[in-house]
């Protein structure tokens, strides 16, 4: 049943990524490890709806025979005493914890372990995301080489992205034997490629590999799907893709993560942009990759655009599951608020969207370098938590009016986003 408007829902960032032998935790840096009497301040926002982690490398980092329930029983509790629902996360662009890793065969099993663990313990949660953006996760583990275990070819990438896929199906099967009601909210980030005519097989391939995640645990992803055989040709079995197209498990809510960095530019013409690195694709030996915005002349589609797509493609729930922009506080103002008017806009033309989540609660650390420098830059989010107590900031009260009025007005709302202003242009190709 649809509801009669569109939910706020709030998220705290909560990766827990492994770099090298490296941990780094986004809760003990935002300070929400200690601080429970956050969970009260997010409520009385209006909140009652959260993404919320309980992360198997916090609960069993030595071992599943030995899990510490301590801080997720606090949580969790605290959570259902304020009537906040939470959507629950196990892994958060992690690897897991050091028995295991997503490159591992033990990594599926020992998620469905952890998840039928916490089902068991927390058996009235009914909403779960057991693998964060696993697609985002393979790029920047297997793909890129940032993340452990810093692969960087093609059949790296695969397979995490498979062993995550299969970690999820089997956690959601687990819980559900606990639980037959709990739903997968599935998060991806979405965005879109664009290029120069020679990197127009490059782009359509990163086109279809957007929506990997999505197309295989629907069981969308057969023998006639345009990436079947870069599939198989990088070690993917048939039969673990014909897993999913005989036990499909398409998401109840698909939740969208959309950036102003999502969207991407590809040019061969390396002369054009002094400075950056010339990346290898499956396609080209050597293009540059440029944040489309930036970029004077390149095509832009918009989240608007980007969510009905998804809509149309595969007719699921959809909410959008991080909202958030890394800026002054008058921007960050602009981009939440236009991302709201979009998601309304799209609810009001007949499009299922359920939520839309305001990311980074606490603010976000070192996302700017993707996690690989701890203590480099903090971007605070409706609460600045560099002093002794968090300190909301000017989202706070956009937040809130969001959340119990379903609107809000400011004078700064009116201008446009510096993402809608040639201030944006770092590079020009209108004359190439």
């Amino acid at each position: 049943m649809k509801q009669t408007k569109i939910e706020i829902w709030g998220g705290v960032e909560c990766t827990c990524r492994r770099v090298g032998d490296a941990y780094s935790n986004q809760l003990t840096r935002n300070g929400h490890w200690e601080r429970v009497e956050d969970l009260d301040q997010f409520a009385a926002m209006g909140l009652r709806t959260l993404r919320y982690p309980i992360l198997w490398e916090h609960v069993a980092p030595e071992s599943l025979d030995r899990p510490d329930w301590r801080w997720a029983d606090e949580r969790l509790a605290r959570l259902r005493e304020l009537d906040i629902t939470p959507i629950v996360g196990l892994v958060h662009h992690g690897s897991g914890p050091r028995y295991t890793a997503l490159n591992q065969d033990n990594f599926a099993p020992g998620l469905a372990r952890y998840a039928r663990m916490v089902a068991e313990r927390y058996p009235w949660v009914t909403d779960y995301t057991p693998v964060n953006e696993p697609l985002t996760t393979a790029r920047f583990s297997g793909l890129y080489g940032l993340w452990y275990p810093h692969g960087r070819d093609d059949r790296t990438f695969v397979r995490l992205l498979l062993n995550q896929l299969h970690a999820t199906w089997q956690a959601m099967r687990a819980i559900r034997e606990v639980n037959p009601a709990a739903r997968l909210v599935q998060t991806e980030d979405l965005g879109q490629a664009h290029g120069t005519p020679a990197l127009a097989r490059q782009v359509e391939f990163e086109n279809h590999r957007r929506w990997l995640t999505f197309d295989i645990l629907t069981g969308s992803l057969t023998p006639s799907h345009p990436l079947w055989t870069y599939l198989r040709t990088n070690g993917i079995e048939e039969a673990e893709l014909q897993l999913f197209i005989d036990n499909p498990l398409p998401p109840d809510v698909l939740g969208i993560n959309h950036y102003a960095t999502s969207e991407r530019y590809l040019d061969e013409r390396m002369a054009l942009f002094p400075g950056m690195p010339a990346l290898r694709g499956l396609h080209h030996s050597a293009y540059a990759d440029l944040q489309a915005l930036r970029v004077e002349g390149a095509p832009v589609a918009g989240p608007e655009v980007l969510l009905r797509t998804v809509w149309e493609r595969y007719g699921l729930p959809l909410a959008i599951t991080e909202a958030h922009l890394g800026c002054t506080r008058e921007e960050q103002m602009r981009w939440l608020y236009q991302l709201w008017q979009v998601a309304n806009r799209l609810r009001d033309s007949g499009v299922d969207l359920r939520g839309f989540t305001v990311w980074s609660l606490l603010g976000a650390f070192d996302w700017d370098n993707l996690l690989t420098q701890d203590g480099a830059s903090y971007e605070p989010g409706v609460f600045d938590v560099r002093g002794a107590q968090p300190r909301p900031t000017a989202l706070h009260a956009l937040v809130q009016g969001l959340a119990l009025q379903g609107d809000y007005e400011h004078p700064v709302l009116t201008a446009p986003g510096w993402w809608q202003r040639p201030i944006r242009f770092d590079w020009s190709v209108k004359a190439a």
